[in-house]
């Protein structure tokens, strides 16, 4: 058995850094509300002239140049995302094209903010199956460009950013990824969604322009995440009969502190054993996970040989995760 093990990570920010208070369009007693309710208090955006693709190949490039890992190398990358910069094609495609992995096969994931415990799932069973020796995964999100910036109840919550992983086949099971479950409920797929532009209501027959912008329905999403994320978690752990105090961290999405103190609390164990850093970036959908996985090795928060559980949830309904030793 081989598993795909973490050759190295990587991630990318925008430039442009949002504080709470810089989100003039809404009433100052509201604003006092984002950090309370969810534990943001920045966001990065991207500019105009960036799109989800641009941030994705940053992303890639800072992963590949940590370990001087020639782009045409890699053998396939995974784009997890649902911020897309077109309809089609898929907009890994753009990321192969301009990172130079000429001979890489190149497809996008879409299970929302649930995005990097699939792709993680798949670049795993690509390795294992001996179909490829690596596999280049990125999340990457630019929420802004896809939200109503009048609507609370949505655009003050997320963040712009990209992340990626290097994976390579290992020669051994007892590092890389172990093992993930992934799990969907599509009688929850309005829950979180953006209505309009696909083709059960195409642009051109759209009669609000509400439409265009993605929503979701706060409160049934808070606590499907709670319930789903312990949950997930205790399966996964069951499924590879690996104790939970024999976890080093948990990086789990970063959608809101309070879900995470939620989650924590089910399972009986410390926060701190969660890393957060939402209260710099927000909610970046698929990429939150990617970006904080990079975070926690890059400052040694994990180490090598120490078992890591990624945890995700989002639109779809979808949840998964994935348990990893560095």
């Amino acid at each position: 058995m081989r598993n795909a093990v973490i050759a190295s990570t990587g991630s990318y920010l925008p430039e442009t850094v949002v504080s709470n208070e810089d989100l003039k369009q809404f009433p100052q007693e509201a604003i006092q509300l984002i950090g309370e309710k969810t534990g943001v208090f920045f966001r990065r955006m991207a500019s105009d002239k960036e799109c989800t693709s641009d941030l994705a190949v940053q992303a890639a490039i800072a992963c590949l140049d940590k370990i001087a890992y020639s782009p045409e190398g890699v053998e396939g990358i995974l784009l997890a995302t649902s911020s897309p910069d077109r309809m089609q094609p898929a907009t890994a495609a753009r990321v192969q094209h301009i990172i130079g992995a000429k001979k890489a096969f190149a497809f996008d994931i879409n299970s929302v903010c649930s995005g990097s415990t699939f792709g993680i799932a798949v670049a795993d069973a690509l390795i294992k199956s001996g179909y490829c020796e690596n596999i280049l995964l990125v999340a990457s999100e630019v929420y802004s460009k896809i939200m109503n910036r009048k609507d609370f109840s949505s655009y003050p919550f997320f963040g712009d950013g990209a992340g990626a992983v290097l994976f390579q086949a290992g020669d051994t099971s007892a590092e890389g990824v172990l093992h993930s479950c992934l799990r969907t409920d599509g009688s929850g797929s309005d829950t979180i969604s953006v209505p309009a532009g696909g083709t059960m209501l195409p642009f051109a027959k759209m009669t609000n322009t509400r439409s265009a912008f993605f929503k979701m329905k706060g409160i049934d999403v808070f606590n499907f995440a709670v319930d789903k994320g312990s949950e997930i978690i205790l399966q996964l752990l069951k499924d590879a009969d690996v104790d939970i105090n024999d976890i080093k961290c948990f990086v789990c999405h970063q959608a809101n502190a309070n879900i995470i103190h939620k989650i924590a609390g089910i399972l009986a164990v410390s926060a701190d054993r969660f890393f957060m850093n939402l209260s710099s970036y927000g909610n970046t959908a698929a990429a939150s996970v990617l970006i904080a996985l990079d975070e926690a090795i890059s400052t040694s928060v994990v180490a090598k040989g120490d078992l890591v559980v990624t945890v995700s949830f989002g639109g779809g309904l979808s949840w998964g995760a994935n348990l990893i030793r560095i």
